[in-house]
């Protein structure tokens, strides 16, 4: 049977949007693996949007179908994307994680791979927190954490101003949004994609 992975992001310009189908790009890498891409639902009005200047971007990943959170149960792996938010995931992320809470009733996501990835204004704005911070939603709901081994040689690059930690993949999407995710920023986010299907494809079977 195919591994299930799901790669659900909330994005409000492109920056995490990138990271996503990058993520995904390497998911599908592994053999016989079932790759979703969902996005969490926005919760800003669109008055609050425009003044952002956010709505326009937000058409580019407007085909993405909104993730629903009790389908979390029928995947194997879990990759999460969300900017970050004062070290910590954003509100809208958050509230998709607050309605999980039937699962961790049931016990539904018990040994499942789980995985996150973000982005941030400033190289030291908060990405290993952010990513820290997703991941203990990942410890409580009994999954296994991945992130991104140092065999991604990336995380090593020196050259340039880049993101990626061994947390999870990451991107600098400076003060006004205006740096795109970097050649090096979305191999790390493949290798990332792809390490986790091959560990649930792994998990599954035993």
């Amino acid at each position: 049977m195919a591994v299930k992975v799901q790669v659900i992001f909330y994005s409000l310009y492109t920056h995490v949007y990138q990271l996503a189908e990058a993520v995904a790009a390497g998911a599908r890498e592994a053999p016989d693996t079932d790759v979703r891409l969902a996005q969490v639902a926005e919760t800003l009005p669109r008055e609050v949007l425009v003044k952002m200047g956010a709505v326009e971007t937000k058409k580019v990943f407007a085909h993405v179908p909104v993730a629903d959170p009790h389908a979390l149960a029928d995947a194997d792996a879990i990759i999460l994307g969300t900017p970050t938010r004062y070290g910590a995931a954003t509100a809208q992320m958050q509230a998709f994680l607050d309605a999980t809470g039937g699962h961790w009733v049931k016990g539904a996501l018990i040994g499942k791979v789980g995985s996150a990835f973000t982005s941030t204004a400033s190289q030291h704005g908060g990405q290993e927190t952010t990513l820290i911070h997703m991941h203990t939603f990942f410890y409580h709901q009994g999954m296994v954490v991945a992130g991104v081994p140092y065999a991604a040689q990336e995380l090593l690059n020196l050259d340039e101003i880049t993101g990626g930690t061994p947390y999870g993949a990451s991107t600098v999407a400076g003060p006004r949004g205006e740096r795109t995710p970097t050649a090096n920023e979305l191999a790390i986010a493949r290798f990332q994609g792809r390490h986790v299907a091959q560990l649930a494809a792994k998990l599954a079977a035993r």
